[in-house]
């Protein structure tokens, strides 16, 4: 929520607002107060009560150099008279609120909360609205009405809330003791198992193993040249002729009547082994059909010379996963017989299996069922490859476990249980509906599965493609209070705003969106030059579902009202940043080959 938001529906005969906050924040430029409500700063000397149609600005947090001491806002209260109202900032987070001590300050001078809601600020994150009031004042629904009634009902309401509520809380509070308690176990164990150590020792099993293997090809090889060099030396003739004499001196009388035959035999064959090949032999053979050496080369259409700007993902994937995958990052697709060498060339950021890749068709199909150990040595081979190069491998369970339990025993760095999530361009708009579209955007999409992977191999996030920045050019307090309202407004909220002169616009830097000058950085642009035009808080939204439903350099309206179809023009409301800037009118785009896609222009909110 913002402040405008908390603050103005108080402001009812409240003509004076007095910033009383000490420290270095300025609360103004978040105010956006209506025509009849001034905005004076309290003086520190001052002592003069508020009264009636008076509110004064509180600060409390937990750095005193920005929010101010904690005396100063209990000295405003105590300045406070009946009919007076406050605004109270905090810079604590909502679950850090030491609202024990407060409430003491603000029940001994007799001040009654009308409302509390968290901020969506850098530094403030809650904000509460107090009344001086002399008698129990109604209280509010969930909603924000005022709820009327007499004072004892109003305390029945107060006490029975107070009693719910702290039952609510209290069970929230365990359930967070409780996680934080598993997860400190869970921290515990995995440092007493020694994860890294058994890493480490199975990366040099790894490497004993190859050097073992090694060794023992290079002594099959040596084997294989004695084994050539006696069939050779059996096959002479002069061993031939050794062991002739050798058998005639062991029995002179019949080896010596032998003895001559036998030369002559060896000598015949020596002969025969010598003549040269007849005429009628054909002169060129069929060669065998080998490489020159023992190599095999490997081509991959995702061996790239190039800085990475994206993802880099080897999986064990099916089909439609990698290809929806490869729309948002470069995925490499490891068979059996290539995905060590693969992995070795690529260098991915992480490795990936999907659990149904190792049980539906495909190369991969019965690995983890115990019934391929050759696939599932070969997987083996593949997480310890990943771990030598230092990356994650990441177990994506999209399907039963118990479909593959053989996966389990293998060391993952992280198990997502979760479905590959929806590519919008599979996706139809007319079925679906544009509430489907929003909802799959922001919570199912493939590109959200993708960004939890990107996050986990420190890579870089495919939701960066969604950054939009808004060019606005605000001239007066009214069109800076509209911006402001607009860029906080929107559901899909831009990652920048560019404009000429940046003054008044602390807010939006506060809820944290930049404001720069200059050209903008996102890689869509937005021009908002024309701030009266009503723009709902799904516009931007909208837009960038059409946009990574269509794959469209722009996307805008047309007079006819077009709705997700490609069109030859149309006024343009969301445009790539590269064609933004590269200064070619938008009536021309199509002409370049550049993809417009049109959207209806009036969609309720």
């Amino acid at each position: 929520m913002r402040l405008t938001d908390l603050l103005h529906p108080h402001l009812d005969g409240v003509t004076t607002v007095v910033d009383t906050t000490r420290g270095g924040l300025r609360l103004e430029p978040y105010l956006h107060l209506p025509p009849g409500v001034a905005l004076h700063c309290d003086d520190e000397q001052d002592e003069r009560p508020f009264g009636e149609g008076e509110l004064a600005l509180l600060s409390y947090g937990p750095d005193a150099e920005l929010h101010g001491s904690e005396n100063a806002w209990r000295a405003v209260l105590a300045r406070m008279q009946p009919g007076a109202r406050a605004l109270i900032v905090f810079g604590h987070h909502v679950a850090d609120l030491p609202h024990h001590r407060l409430l003491d300050a603000l029940v001994a001078h007799r001040c009654q909360v009308l409302r509390a809601a968290p901020l969506d600020y850098v530094h403030l994150h809650a904000g509460a609205v107090v009344a001086r009031t002399d008698e129990l004042l109604p209280s509010h629904d969930f909603f924000g009405r005022s709820v009327p009634s007499d004072g004892h009902a109003t305390a029945l309401r107060i006490a029975d809330e107070y009693v719910f509520a702290d039952l609510a809380s209290r069970s929230l509070r365990a359930r967070v003791l409780d996680l934080e308690r598993t997860v400190e176990e869970a921290e515990r164990a995995r440092g007493t198992a020694g994860q890294d150590g058994i890493a480490d020792r199975l990366s040099a099993a790894v490497r004993e193993k190859e050097q073992l293997a090694a060794a023992l090809r290079a002594a099959r090889d040596r084997v294989e040249v004695l084994q050539a060099r006696v069939a050779m030396l059996e096959g002479s003739t002069s061993l031939r002729v050794g062991k002739a004499l050798v058998s005639a001196a062991r029995s002179p009388k019949r080896g010596a009547a032998r003895l001559p035959g036998e030369l002559y035999g060896l000598w015949r064959g020596r002969r025969r082994s010598a003549a040269p090949a007849p005429q009628s032999a054909p002169k060129d053979r069929a060669e065998p059909d080998v490489p020159l050496d023992g190599r095999f080369h490997l081509a991959h259409r995702a061996l790239i010379a190039a800085p990475r700007d994206r993802l880099v993902l080897a999986g064990v994937l099916t089909p439609s996963t990698a290809e929806d995958f490869a729309a948002d990052v470069v995925v490499n697709r490891l068979l059996p017989h290539d995905g060590r060498l693969l992995v070795q060339r690529t260098d991915p950021d992480v490795l990936v299996v999907q659990l149904s890749a190792c049980t539906g068709d495909g190369p991969w199909w019965l690995t983890g069922t115990g019934l391929a150990p050759d696939l599932d040595r070969t997987l083996a081979e593949l997480l310890a490859e990943t771990r030598a190069l230092g990356r994650s491998a990441v177990l994506w369970r999209d399907a039963p476990a118990s479909a593959a339990p053989g996966l389990a025993r293998f060391a993952w760095d992280a198990v997502v249980d979760a479905d590959t999530g929806v590519r919008l361009a599979r996706l139809d708009p007319a079925v679906e509906g544009r509430e489907r579209l929003r909802e799959v955007f922001r919570a199912d999409s493939t590109r959200v599965r993708l960004a939890r992977l990107a996050r986990l191999a420190a890579a870089p996030d495919p939701l960066d493609e969604r950054r939009v920045a808004v060019l606005a050019a605000p001239r007066d307090r009214t069109d800076v209070a509209r911006l402001v309202g607009q860029v906080l407004g929107q559901l899909h909220r831009p990652a920048e705003v560019v404009v000429p002169d940046p003054t008044g616009l602390d807010e939006l830097t506060a809820a944290g969106v930049p404001v720069r000058r200059g050209q903008p950085r996102a890689p869509w642009v937005a021009d908002w030059t024309d701030l009266t035009e009503d723009r709902p808080d799904t516009l931007l939204l909208d837009l960038m579902c059409a946009q990574e439903y269509s794959g469209a350099d722009a996307v805008g309206h047309t007079p006819t009202a077009d709705d997700y179809v490609f069109v030859p023009s149309l006024r343009p409301l969301l445009v790539r940043r590269s064609l933004h800037l590269s200064g070619t009118a938008p009536d021309r785009w199509a002409a370049q080959g550049h993809r417009l896609f049109a959207v209806r222009g009036k969609e309720p909110s």
